[in-house]
């Protein structure tokens, strides 16, 4: 991916410059990754107003880096961020832009005693590129979506009374890497019963019980990029209550996924999906926003909720997830990841979305 990550730093550097900054100082390690193909726990980045770039990292990642990166000059040192302010001051690459986001107030006092450099805050612009995904990164969230899926397709078995949500949860990240995942995305949600009515449940010892809704929220991380799926099963045959949420939060995302479309204010998208929740009479019991970007990271820009801002682009990865919570019986969302196109969001992951009875 050398050329793909040349054109990502080129595109950064032109955005930068026209902020006025003679450099940007890359800090977040997810962004140096994005640049640059390397994932370390000690990098930083220095992007030139003409693409040209210089990679920091420690010496433990220095052989990945060479590796890794080979057309990006390497220096080995410990104190990423000071060499690089040093090396754009030496080199007159003043206002050096940084990421004010990751930079504390420590660090950037330390970096302005360093070198005699002026440092701008220059915002999120590497997050700005990363929401529109290229084609070989929608490649690896597509990959990360089917084992996702294969993934709970091989636990439904075990999900039945009697059977700790824990353990769901430990069986769904077993599976997700026993088909390919470097290891899952996120803590996996498994939430039964009552433990439904709580969004980010921490799967426990509770049992599973006949009557009981239970939700599951998780996802595969594959070459980096991060899946997201939620669905909901119930254990026996269900409640006409819970075949109504049901139904109602299933016609609520199918809303929100039609309305994802490229130009959609993202609050609309949001709407779309909110409104019929409301429209039931429910609209306090969704008490989230529909969803939120996903790639490197498993929140990422664009945020959809009630109060978002900005547009939906061509090739934006998404997920809408809708849910109704009651709280002391229990609760529903069912979520997908998918992708705004021009000619229709592609659902990446393809699971039911029919109520299974296990």
């Amino acid at each position: 991916m050398g050329e793909t990550h040349l054109a990502r730093r080129r595109r950064l550097a032109a955005l930068a410059a026209g902020q006025g900054a003679g450099a940007l100082l890359v800090t977040r390690l997810v962004n140096v990754r994005y640049l640059t193909g390397l994932a370390s726990s000690r990098a930083a980045l220095l992007v030139g107003a003409d693409g040209e770039a210089v990679l920091a990292t420690d010496a433990r990642y220095a052989g990945t880096a060479e590796r890794v990166c080979p057309d990006v000059p390497l220096v080995v040192d410990r104190h990423v961020a000071e060499v690089l302010t040093a090396r754009a001051a030496e080199r007159g690459l003043g206002p050096l832009g940084f990421e004010a986001h990751d930079l504390t107030v420590e660090r950037h006092t330390a970096l302005t005693g360093h070198a005699d450099v002026p440092l701008v805050p220059l915002g999120h612009l590497v997050e700005e590129l990363r929401r529109v995904k290229d084609e070989e990164e929608i490649g690896l969230l597509r990959e990360a979506c089917a084992v996702t899926d294969r993934a709970f397709d091989a636990v439904l078995p075990e999900i039945r009374a009697g059977v700790t949500e824990r353990a769901v949860a430990i069986a769904l990240e077993r599976a997700m890497v026993d088909f390919g995942a470097e290891g899952p995305a996120f803590e996996s949600i498994v939430a039964s019963g009552p433990n439904g009515a709580v969004p980010h449940h921490r799967p426990g010892g509770r049992e599973l019980e006949t009557g009981d809704l239970v939700t599951m929220d998780f996802g595969a991380r594959y070459g980096g990029y991060h899946a997201d799926m939620t669905r909901t099963v119930a254990i026996g045959e269900p409640a006409e209550w819970q075949r109504e949420v049901y139904d109602l939060v299933l016609r609520a995302q199918l809303a929100g996924i039609a309305a994802a479309v490229p130009g959609a204010e993202t609050k609309a998208v949001d709407a779309a999906a909110r409104d019929v929740v409301a429209d039931a009479g429910r609209g306090e019991e969704f008490t989230h926003g529909l969803g939120h970007g996903v790639g490197l990271e498993i929140h990422e820009a664009p945020l959809l909720g009630y109060d978002g801002t900005g547009k939906l682009m061509d090739r934006v990865p998404i997920t809408a997830e809708p849910g109704v919570y009651l709280p002391g019986r229990g609760g529903v969302r069912i979520e997908d990841t998918i992708v705004v196109r021009a000619d229709g969001p592609e659902l990446l992951t393809t699971t039911t979305k029919d109520l299974l009875v296990l």
